[in-house]
C-alpha cells in the first residue's frame, strides 16, 4: 500500500510547500471502521458542535502501515476548557503541556488543541515558558493546524485524518520517510531537542519499534544535545523510561540508546559499570532485555522492579565490591552497595518507592537462594519475592555469572512433592557452624603495695 501511495504522489508532482498531500478515500489504507468507536465518537462531536477534529499522530502512522494502533489520539481547535465542557467524562491534565482524557466507555481518548509557535506577540507566562536552554517549560499557545502540524516531533506523525470523508492530510512529506523507513524530525533537529530533549528518547523508540533508521541530520543532532537529558524531571523519565524498554522491543532501544550515549544518561551507574567490564555485565543486561522482550511478546506482564533489579545489577555489583574490600559481611555489603545504588539512580530517574523496595528485596533474595538447609527452603518457597528473586537467579545463570546448579536445585523442588522435596533439603549438607571460644573474664590484677 505504501509503495502505491508513494506512486501516485510522483505521478502528481504534488509539492509539499503548497499545503498538505491529501489522500481521498481509495488512495490509503486507512477506513472509519479500523478507528474505536470511542474515537470516532469524540470526533463526531466535536464536528457537531463547529469544531475541527482529526485523528492524528501515531494512530493515523499505524494505520498507514496497515499495523494496529495501541491507541487513538484526536486534534483540535477546541480548547482544552471548550472540551472539557463537550465531555462530561473528561478531565485536563498536565500543566506544562494540556490535553484532555475523555472517557468513552472503556477507552481513553487524548484530545489535543492545535498548538501555534511561539512567537513575541503571542507569548504570555502563563501559557508558555521556556528555560535558559531553550527547553519549552510550558506549551500551551494555541494555533491553526498548519501550525500544529509544524510543531510535530516527526514527519511520520504529521498525519491527520477524517473519518467523517476518509481522507488522510499528511502535511510534512512523512509518506515518502516511511516508504524508505526514515525518521526525520520536522524543523532544525537542534533546535528541536532543545525544546524538549525527550524527542531524542521517541526517536529511538520509533527506530526500535518499527525497524526505522534516524534520518542524518536527525541522527548528528543527538550527539551535540544528548546532555540536555539530564535537565529533564526524574519523574518524567521514569514514565519514559517505561515506554522504551517494556514495549517488546527493549533489546534494540537498549543498542540504540548505548549508540547515541543516551543510555548513560539515564543510567550512568550502569554504562560505568559496562565500561569497565563489557563482557559480563553485557551479557547480563542483553539476557534481560531478550527475556523481557519474550514476555511482553508472549502476553506476559513484567514487573518494572524485576526490570530495573536487573539494569541496575551490574552498578549493584560494583558498589558491592567497594564494601567487601572494607571486610564488611556478604549481606551488609550488598545492603549498602544497595541503598547506594538506588538513592543515586532516583536522582535521575525517579524510580518510585512501591517499586525500588521489591527491586531491593529481589537483590537480597540471591544471598539467601543458596541456604536451603534444614527448614529454610521452605521459608523461601513462601517469601512473596520468591519467583522474582528464582527468575533473577536463573538470569545470572544464563549470562554466566555463576553455575547452573542452584537454579537446577530449585527448578526441581519447587514441582516436587512433599516427600521429594524433604529428601532434597536432607541431603544438602548442613554448614557446620564455628564455635567462638568463651573468652575467660580477665582476673584483676592485684595491687602493688610499696
Amino acid at each position: 500500500m505504501l509503495k502505491k501511495i508513494s506512486k501516485f504522489f510522483r505521478r502528481n508532482n504534488l509539492d509539499t510547500t503548497k499545503g498538505p498531500h491529501i489522500l481521498r478515500s481509495g488512495q490509503h489504507a486507512l477506513s472509519p471502521q479500523k478507528i474505536s468507536s470511542g474515537a470516532r465518537k469524540v470526533v463526531e462531536q466535536l464536528s457537531r458542535d463547529g469544531y475541527q477534529a482529526y485523528l492524528v499522530g501515531g494512530c493515523v502512522r499505524d494505520l498507514m502501515m496497515e499495523l494496529k494502533p495501541k491507541d487513538f489520539d484526536v486534534a483540535t481547535d477546541a480548547t482544552p476548557e471548550q472540551v472539557k465542557q463537550l465531555f462530561k467524562r473528561s478531565r485536563i491534565i498536565g500543566r506544562r503541556f494540556q490535553i484532555v482524557h475523555v472517557r468513552m466507555g472503556p477507552e481513553i481518548i487524548e484530545v489535543t488543541t492545535f498548538r501555534a509557535h511561539h512567537t513575541d506577540k503571542k507569548i504570555h507566562r502563563d501559557k508558555a515558558q521556556r528555560s535558559a536552554k531553550g527547553m519549552l517549560l510550558r506549551d500551551n499557545i494555541f494555533g491553526s493546524i498548519d501550525e500544529d502540524a509544524s510543531r510535530r516531533d516527526f514527519t511520520m506523525n504529521a498525519f491527520y485524518y477524517r473519518p467523517q470523508d476518509n481522507s488522510v492530510y499528511d502535511y510534512a512529506n512523512g509518506l515518502p520517510d516511511i516508504e524508505q523507513r526514515l525518521i526525520r524530525i520536522i524543523g532544525n533537529p537542534t533546535d528541536r531537542y532543545r525544546e524538549d530533549p525527550v524527542r531524542m528518547l521517541r526517536a529511538v523508540r520509533f527506530a526500535a519499534k518499527l525497524g526505522f533508521k534516524l534520518e542524518e541530520n536527525t541522527a548528528n543532532a543527538i550527539s551535540k544535545t544528548y546532555q540536555l537529558l539530564a535537565d529533564i524531571p526524574p519523574a518524567r523519565l521514569f514514565d519514559e523510561v517505561l515506554k522504551l524498554l517494556i514495549n517488546g522491543h527493549a533489546l534494540a532501544t537498549f543498542h540504540l540508546l548505548r549508540q547515541y550515549q543516551l543510555f548513560g544518561i539515564l543510567f550512568p551507574a550502569t554504562e560505568d559499570a559496562l565500561a569497565k567490564d563489557p563482557g559480563y555485565y553485557l551479557r547480563f543486561v542483553e539476557q534481560a532485555l531478550t527475556n523481557t522482550d519474550k514476555r511482553i511478546r508472549s502476553g506476559k506482564h513484567v514487573t518494572p522492579a524485576f526490570l530495573f533489579a536487573a539494569l541496575l545489577w551490574p552498578a549493584l555489583k560494583e558498589w558491592e565490591q567497594q564494601y567487601t574490600k572494607q571486610d564488611d559481611s556478604p549481606i551488609y555489603s550488598l545492603q549498602k552497595a544497595a541503598g547506594e545504588v538506588a538513592t543515586r539512580q532516583c536522582q535521575r530517574v525517579a524510580i518510585p518507592r512501591r517499586f525500588t523496595l521489591p527491586m531491593r528485596e529481589i537483590w537480597e533474595l540471591q544471598l539467601r537462594l543458596p541456604r536451603r538447609a534444614g527448614s529454610q527452603a521452605f521459608r523461601l518457597m513462601e517469601n512473596k519475592r520468591f519467583r522474582a528473586g528464582y527468575d533473577f537467579l536463573l538470569l545470572r545463570e544464563d549470562a554466566g555469572e555463576i553455575e547452573s546448579e542452584l537454579g537446577q536445585w530449585w527448578t526441581i523442588f519447587q514441582d516436587a512433592d512433599e516427600g521429594k522435596q524433604q529428601e532434597m533439603v536432607n541431603a544438602i549438607q548442613q554448614p557446620k557452624s564455628k564455635r567462638r571460644r568463651r573468652k575467660k573474664p580477665s582476673q584483676p590484677k592485684k595491687p602493688v603495695h610499696d
